[in-house]
């Protein structure tokens, strides 16, 4: 291959034939075990390639930059990974810190290594708010080449991985910042993709980092256990080993200890202390086949028994991360509970190395059931997310919420399994199974059970959903659901409801403006709506209507401008007939906090800019201020069939004695009235003054309530506010 040329590099040309330093020999020791010469020699090529580029640059810690991504190829060869994914890791950073075109990179090592490359590179050449959004920006860019190739979330892990274990160069505040991002997105993301060695080192450095001296304090602990208990465990693993070999099992038996961040973590979610969260003895047991699996788990049931519902299979029903091994929780010898996983080789090196073992991507396709394929299904998921999240850190939090360690497992009646985040409900469920489901699930059946949308779910059940046509998502939905594709269809959904409101709400005023001069909409020349649109710039008609909903287009004055009557005042263009309202449109009627309008109340709209129609009682004291904008009043009544509960405010008496606050919402409460808020305005010896904010269908019901209240030997006097 040929040599880079100075001039596409920052330094001087780097010949093929120039010794090689250590650090890329012992790589080269590395890749001999499982690559051809003629892959190794690419691999060298790359390194001379990178190391032309970042010629004078060096780390915070003073070592040459070039040690760095070759660093990074270190631990994908680790991984065993391909050629092209070594190649990408040792120029990732090529393109982001020195002047070497991507062009280069594709003409000399092929199209694959370039998007590798540029699907790692950050995004720091766009100007962004703040941090924040950059690394937000930038991860969501990952992940999107992620979908295509996911060897670049293998490079980017090995890239984070050696940057931790260089991390104490660093100053104090970018250490402890690029430690939370690991434990936050990193080392799950390496957990959800199954690759537990990587995660747990991510996790041991990044709590390093960001608690030092709670790591250094739960370290010492760990190697200064006391000797009774180490006696303990190796009493357990001779008397486990005994066994196993009476069955003539060939067995490999590893004790296992627990991580300072698994240990802190346990500490602080369950409020245990270090003898409680250490005061259990774990072993792997890895067998040859799956038979054996079970074989060594009778044997282990009958040397001590086990723990009623610890028992866990994942191999029958994997993780969702493509995780396999059998858990089980045995009553021990010392009053202290003993963890056993037990798993064949090839679960062992892929619980290790995760969608990394056994690399498959020039096989040309991959099993539904493969660790690849899982892993892509997820990201396809993902990039659902960011389809309609409406920024970068929208994004990035529907991330976190979808990178759970742990996941629940559910049937469908049909038999098919469906892995969810920890505390999902029956909607997570109805929307894993389709998203068309969940936006018109109405109630669910979980073993056979009726049961609401917002109920948790547990492993093992089986779900059925029920569903009606006319059903639709709830902005309340958002409160119970614990899946990010669950969120994402939720508001994607909302937002759709929402321009569909707009769109309706636009079209009945303009209707009204219009017919207001006698100019009605059917009558409208389309030459002259489409000269509009193109001078307003609205690429659709249903834009326009949506702005004039929104209150950002006065609807007298656009019917004025269709009509080319520009001449006439707007004040006389007035409707003739009042707007309809049934309390259900979204995002483009609301209801003024001032006066509280409720069904019943005779009513008034105010076109307010960004926010619609803002509903008044005409009883507001703010009515005379409206009048002065003739072309902002709206005039809407109540349609015949009005849905929802409606927020009112009461001003109640009372006689100053113990328990009155309760008799009073006991009586509202009888009347099917909920309580949002209670305020005393004055209190003295002998009266109390009491603002109550509550729910109320319409006049009748606060009608209603109010006689109840009043009823109350408690109570002086109410009033509506």
């Amino acid at each position: 291959m040929p040599a880079v040329s100075p001039s596409s590099t920052d330094g001087p040309a780097c010949t093929e034939t120039s010794p090689l330093p250590d650090f890329v020999v012992a790589l080269e020791a590395k890749l001999a075990v499982y690559l051809e010469p003629e892959q190794i020699a690419r691999v060298r090529h790359a390194y001379r390639v990178a190391d032309a580029a970042h010629t004078g640059q060096t780390r915070k810690s003073g070592e040459p930059y070039i040690t760095h991504p070759v660093a990074v190829a270190g631990i994908l060869a680790d991984l065993r990974m391909d050629v092209e994914a070594l190649c990408a890791a040792i120029l990732h950073d090529a393109l982001e810190d020195t002047a070497l075109p991507r062009e280069v990179i594709e003409a000399d090592f092929g199209s694959d290594v370039a998007e590798l490359v540029d699907g790692v590179t950050k995004l720091d050449r766009l100007k962004f708010r703040d941090r924040q959004e950059a690394a937000a920006e930038s991860f969501r860019k990952m992940l999107l080449a992620m979908a295509r190739d996911l060897r670049v979330i293998l490079i980017k892990l090995s890239d984070r991985l050696h940057n931790m274990r260089t991390l104490d160069s660093m100053a104090v505040e970018a250490r402890r910042r690029i430690a939370r991002e690991t434990l936050e997105i990193y080392a799950p993301i390496a957990q959800r993709l199954g690759m537990n060695r990587i995660k747990a080192e991510l996790q041991d450095l990044g709590f390093r980092a960001l608690y030092p001296y709670r790591h250094a304090v739960i370290s010492r602990r760990i190697r200064t256990q006391p000797v009774m208990r180490r006696e303990a465990m190796a009493k357990i693993e001779a008397q486990l080993a005994q066994k196993l070999a009476n069955e003539g099992l060939t067995f490999r038996l590893v004790g296992r200890v627990k991580a300072p961040w698994s240990i802190y973590t346990k500490m602080r979610q369950d409020h245990k202390s270090f003898a409680q969260v250490m005061d259990v003895f774990g072993f792997r047991v890895v067998v040859q086949t799956v038979a054996q699996c079970y074989h060594a788990l009778g044997a282990a049931h009958a040397l001590y028994k086990p723990v009623d519902g610890r028992f866990r299979d994942f191999i029958a029903i994997p993780k969702a991360n493509g995780y396999q091994s059998l858990h089980t929780v045995l009553f021990g010898p010392y009053g202290a509970p003993i963890e056993v996983q037990l798993r064949t080789e090839e679960m062992d090196l892929i619980a290790e190395r995760g969608i990394a073992a056994h690399w498959g991507y020039k096989e040309g396709g991959q099993s539904p059931n493969s660790a690849q394929s899982r892993a892509h299904a997820w990201i396809t998921g993902l990039l659902d997310s960011q389809q309609v999240a409406a920024s970068s850190l929208e994004f990035i939090d529907n991330v976190k919420v979808d990178l759970f360690p742990d996941e629940v497992y559910l049937f469908s009646p049909r038999g098919d399994i469906f892995a969810l985040p920890r505390h999902a409900t029956v909607l997570d469920f109805a929307y894993s199974v389709h998203t068309d489901v969940g936006n018109h699930a109405v109630a669910a059946r979980v073993d056979k059970k009726l049961v609401p949308l917002r109920t948790p779910l547990q492993s093992g059940q089986t779900v059925e959903i029920i569903t009606a046509p006319s059903a639709a998502p709830q902005p309340g939905w958002l409160e119970f659901v614990a899946s990010s594709k669950a969120r994402t269809a939720i508001r994607a959904q909302l937002k759709h409801l929402e321009h569909e409101d707009a769109v309706e709400l636009g079209h009945r005023m303009l209707d009204r403006a219009l017919d207001a001069l006698d100019h009605p909409f059917d009558r409208l020349p389309p030459a002259r709506l489409e000269k509009y649109l193109a001078e307003q710039r609205y690429r659709r008609f249903e834009d326009l209507l949506a702005d004039i909903a929104l209150g950002n287009r006065i609807p007298s004055q656009v019917a004025l401008a269709l009509t080319e009557e520009g001449s006439a005042p707007v004040a006389e263009a007035v409707p003739r007939e009042k707007i309809l309202i049934s309390g259900t449109e979204r995002a483009v009627i609301t209801f003024a906090a001032c006066c509280h309008p409720i069904p019943g109340d005779e009513i008034m709209g105010y076109h307010t800019a960004g926010k619609g129609v803002v509903v008044h009682r005409m009883e507001c004291p703010n009515i005379p201020e409206f009048r002065k904008s003739p072309e902002r009043w709206v005039a809407i009544d109540w349609d015949r069939d009005v849905q929802g509960d409606y927020r009112v405010g009461l001003r109640i008496e009372v006689i100053n004695r113990p328990g009155v606050l309760a008799q009073v919402a006991a009586a509202i409460a009888e009347r099917n009235s909920n309580i949002e808020s209670v305020e005393y305005q004055n209190r003295d010896v002998q009266a109390s003054v009491m603002d109550f904010g509550i729910e109320v269908k319409n006049r009748v019901h606060l009608a209603d309530v109010i006689r109840r209240v009043r009823r109350l030997g408690v109570v002086n006097g109410v009033q509506r506010i």
